[in-house]
């Protein structure tokens, strides 16, 4: 029996530790949190000094909690000691807190220890486990703190929701802030209006080649403005803001003599970015991999907790991908300055490592988020990792290797050119040393404002002063002033952190919940708020003003870390907070009482009855409805119009109007109305009920999408004898009773094969709530038999279990497996031809 046990929270990170430990340590699994504030009630008694009522997370949230407490008692029962190594964060102090009360025995007393590490190497184990230290009380406080204030204004903002809106509906501390930021964004854009401007190219040809460009940059004394005019210019400033102008700037300066009036060369250096944080890293793999923050982190995570590779076993490949430090450990640094004067030469390598100076409030504990060994490249890994791990290891390692490699030097070239009282201006960048461009750089959200700001090499040819350059075109360009880009996640996850708002372990669960709450929606990659996020945000906003502003939000952030510190008592904290939100909850409470009864006058008009249109507060949030109602019952959704009207510029300059009509119904040929429903915004006709047509909205094109009526087949209902009719659905395609809902019998796709569990079920094809298709036994919930890997109507050769599985990924192709414990049965099928031949397998072990 292993002297020691250490406990980690999941069964990856387990693996990996367990090799480093030897035979007298034994490594188990929490499995993440194994407590949590009771779920059915507010477990906060305010009264008692906030004093918190832990549970033991039951079954139905994390499967098999309690057998795992149970066994992790057991262990702690059986070893001399105890050490809980949970990640090194305010989460991690507070799963170790949880675990040193639930699981180790009172009597006899045993030593528990904390051990922290930054990566899952063997060197950072050993020396965690040769200086173990305390649970840290100051961590768990500023955890319990974050979680105390999230169940206050979750359980008691809620219910605001329920009552004012209807639903189900939740407000949070953090996430109600991001979804008031996309709202206010929607506004800002909306309520944009364009500037026309206008810039005067000319192309110009010197003595030497090549040909190149030169923009107005100036009038007599005033500097041409191509951005920021829509507020006053100054007085040394002026735009071009219309073609009658730009037109006659160019008879004007076609007349005069292009001379050159100077010509200034200057060298620029650019310096490599720091390596990353948690929140960098996200953005970066937003605009440089596509992915969303959810899969940047459970990516990470697994590069963090191991991988296989090969005969070395389960490696950690990054650091703690949970930090805000931009610190690199010495030896790291040694290691990294090595590399790249071996692999690129002392020219790419520094007199002395680059020290990078991170936040005022970054947590310097951790490091960066960096390889654990530089020397293991992207190219001796790619066998032995998936497409998302290879491609954000790469980022990851081409960042902090760019990170400490010399800066790149660029030649930038200003040649001003007088014509008359105008003064053109052409700028011009040659690299001259690529440095740290040779392995890495940085994405960017938006284009750069100017020229400048760019590293986009723009040749210009040799001139010198007082020389007479050849007018070849002198060009007016239109160009409207263009409204703030809507968020991205990369932008939105920037603009909480610039606030001070979430932290490095929030930003991936903020993403996350604000999209599943249905606040907002991602179309082409940005942020919309729906007609829900919108009513619930502007209700919130509007009764709790300072709870859900980003600056008070903050500040509260600022505050959780004072606790962490230790400088700030947590229920001190918790005081300061409620004082102010009670009041605000009680004023609210008695504000929403009118809101659901108030009808707010718009000058839309009934499509039926010809009556006014008044905005209203349902389930799915603000609508359209009839005046005249309960006598008329027409609905649809705020902002619908009987016509949408966008203008757009053509390659003339002229402006164009294209109207897009709101579809007639195909069945009655009345008109169809925008309405929102449970699944999202959709077309309905405005004959309903007498006609039930509809028509799907196409989230991503915006086109509607004729669903069409049932088909009724030759197959009888077996509860009610009626006709089975093929449907379509949210998820696609079903077969159920014509008489459905009132018969709710729906024909499941089964696949002949019996269910192993019941004996008497058959395993059907299901769809998950997000539409994803799993394999579950027809006798549910009776039976609860599930699988996500489609099972395959053959026996397994090797244990002869009834039937194996088949599973596609990246990484291994199409395979087919036993899930029988102790079976390690796997075949990788490979399609030779296209005909549907015999398919060519190939059998291996594990």
């Amino acid at each position: 029996m292993a002297k020691n046990l250490v406990i980690v929270e999941s069964p990856a990170k387990a693996k990996t530790i367990n090799k480093y430990l030897g035979s007298d340590y034994l490594v188990l699994a929490s499995i993440g949190h194994i407590k949590d504030l009771p779920s059915k009630e507010l477990g906060v008694d305010i009264e008692n000094n906030f004093e918190p009522t832990y549970e033991v997370i039951p079954d139905k949230k994390k499967r098999n909690n309690k057998k795992t407490v149970s066994d992790l008692k057991r262990a702690a029962k059986d070893a001399d000691t105890i050490y809980l190594a949970a990640d090194p964060d305010r989460e991690g102090e507070a799963i170790c807190q949880h675990l040193a009360e639930e699981i180790v025995p009172k009597r006899p007393a045993k030593p528990v220890f904390r051990v922290m590490f930054n990566e899952i190497t063997k060197n950072a184990i050993k020396e965690a486990f040769n200086h173990p230290k305390a649970v840290n009380k100051d961590l768990v406080d500023a955890q319990q703190a974050r979680r105390v204030l999230d169940r206050l204004v979750g359980y008691k903002v809620s219910p605001i929701l329920w009552k004012t809106i209807g639903g189900k509906l939740s407000a949070g501390r953090v996430q109600t802030v991001a979804v008031r930021m996309v709202v206010d964004r929607e506004r800002e854009i909306e309520a944009f209006v364009k500037t026309e401007y206008w810039t005067i190219i000319a192309n110009l040809a010197a003595k030497l080649p090549p040909n190149f460009d030169a923009r107005l940059y100036k009038i007599e004394d005033l500097t041409v403005k191509t951005a920021g005019f829509e507020q006053d210019l100054k007085k040394s400033e002026t735009h071009i803001k219309d073609e009658a102008t730009a037109k006659s700037i160019v008879e004007e300066a076609e007349k005069e003599s292009f001379i050159i009036d100077s010509v200034t060369t200057k060298e620029r250096k650019r310096n490599p970015t720091p390596p990353f944080i948690t929140s960098k890293l996200q953005q970066e793999a937003a605009r440089k991999l596509g992915f969303s923050v959810k899969r940047t982190m459970t990516t990470a995570q697994r590069l963090y907790e191991g991988i296989e590779l090969g005969k070395e076993g389960a490696v950690g490949l990054i650091t703690y991908m949970r930090s805000d430090s931009v610190r690199v450990s010495d030896a790291a640094l040694s290691e990294v300055r090595g590399f790249i004067g071996g692999s690129y030469g002392d020219k790419y390598l520094p007199e002395k490592p680059v020290i990078y100076r991170g936040k005022k409030d970054a947590q310097d504990a951790h490091e960066a988020i960096r390889p654990t060994d530089v020397n293991r490249t992207p190219d001796s890994l790619k066998n032995n990792l998936s497409a998302d791990e290879i491609k954000l290891y790469t980022l990851i390692w081409k960042r902090f290797v760019a990170s400490q490699m010399t800066a790149a030097i660029f030649d930038q070239t200003t040649i001003d050119i007088k014509a008359g009282r105008f003064m053109f201006r052409a700028s011009g960048s040659v690299q001259k040393f690529d440095g740290f461009l040779k392995v890495y750089q940085e994405g960017r959200d938006e284009k750069p404002e100017s020229e400048e700001d760019s590293d986009e090499e723009k040749n210009l040819p040799q001139v010198e002063r007082g020389e007479q350059l050849k007018l070849n075109k002198i060009t007016p360009e239109q160009h409207f002033t263009e409204p703030p880009p809507r968020y991205t996640e990369a932008t939105l996850v920037k603009a909480l952190e610039e606030q001070g708002i979430g932290r490095p372990s929030t930003y991936a669960a903020i993403m996350t919940t604000i999209q599943d709450r249905e606040y907002v929606e991602k179309l082409e990659g940005r942020f919309h708020p729906t007609t829900m996020g919108t009513t619930v945000n502007d209700l919130l906003v509007k009764n709790f003003s300072d709870l859900f502003n980003p600056t008070y939000t903050a500040r509260m952030e600022e505050n959780l870390d004072e606790i962490e510190e230790g400088k700030l008592d947590w229920r001190d904290a918790m005081r300061g907070f409620y004082d102010k939100f009670s009041v605000d909850l009680k004023d609210a409470t008695e504000n929403i009482k009118n809101v659901k009864k108030q009808a707010i006058p718009t000058d839309e008009v009934c499509d039926k009855c010809g009556a006014g249109m008044v905005i209203k507060f349902g389930r799915f949030g603000q609508y359209l409805a009839c005046e005249n109602y309960p006598e008329c019952k027409t609905t649809r959704e705020v902002g619908s119009k009987k016509s949408a009207a966008s203008s757009q510029t053509s390659e003339n300059g002229e402006t164009q109007t294209e109207t897009e009509e709101i579809p007639s119904c195909e069945l009655c040929g009345k008109d169809m109305a925008l309405k929102r429903g449970r699944f999202g915004a959709f077309y309905g006709c405005t004959g309903y009920p007498e006609c039930k047509n509809i028509r799907k909205i196409d989230k991503k094109s915006g086109a509607t999408i004729a669903v069409a009526p049932p088909v009724e087949l030759d197959e009888i209902c077996p509860k009610d004898g009626a006709k089975l009719v093929v449907r379509n659905g949210r998820f696609g395609e079903f077969t159920s009773c014509s008489n459905y809902p009132k018969c709710d019998y729906i024909k499941r796709e089964t696949l002949g094969i019996a269910c192993p569990k019941c004996k008497t079920g058959e395993i059907a094809v299901k769809k998950s709530k997000r539409g994803k298709a799993f394999y579950g036994c027809t006798n549910y919930p009776k039976c609860d038999a599930v699988y996500w890997d489609k099972p395959i109507t053959e026996p397994c050769p090797k244990c002869h279990a009834p039937f194996v599985f088949e599973k596609t990924t990246k990484k291994d192709g199409t395979f087919r497996y036993c899930q029988t414990d102790g079976c390690d049965y796997k075949i990788t099928v490979n399609d030779l031809t296209s005909e549907g031949s015999d398919a060519e397998t190939s059998v291996s072990a594990g």
